[in-house]
């Protein structure tokens, strides 16, 4: 577990010194870039509200942290898995908001979650759609005031 800590509070203060350390490759030539993404965090204000939401939503087991004054909610993380991880984030530079970027949590079905969102207090943004080939999408508001969508294949 420290190790994590270790890599989150990197991922937070040196992203390129991780890639480094790492030994990872996030440009496969000075034109082609590949997954430039690696972390993110959604600003909270109550975190414990927050964590309750988000575990029950996607059966995750949050992590509670404190790092660099802030009080986070580590998302899972596994190193052999694809993709990103990230956390929920309480501070003074943290503010909950529909604006601005978005992030996609994979799901294997939207509707379900949806159903969830809307039990625990949350409201749906954007109802599933189809996106043809590249499978559904839905966003939906969550307790904290954030727009968080919804990817499935």
């Amino acid at each position: 577990m420290a190790e994590l800590r270790s890599a989150i509070f990197w991922v937070l203060n040196c992203p390129i010194y991780l890639l480094r350390c790492y030994n990872l490759q996030v440009f496969t030539s000075e034109k082609h870039m590949k997954n430039p993404v690696g972390y993110f965090e959604v600003p909270v204000v109550d975190l414990d509200q927050a964590i309750l939401f988000y575990e029950a939503i996607f059966g995750y087991s949050l992590e509670r942290v404190s790092i660099d004054g802030n009080e986070m909610a580590l998302f899972p993380f596994d190193e052999m898995a694809s993709g990103i991880t990230g956390a929920l984030a309480q501070g003074e530079s943290y503010i909950p908001s529909k604006l601005g970027s978005r992030v996609y949590f994979n799901v294997s079905e939207i509707d379900s979650i949806l159903e969830k969102v809307i039990s625990l207090g949350g409201k749906v943004l954007y109802p599933k759609t189809s996106i043809g080939e590249l499978g559904w999408v839905a966003e939906f508001e969550d307790t904290e005031g954030n727009c968080i969508a919804l990817h499935s294949q």
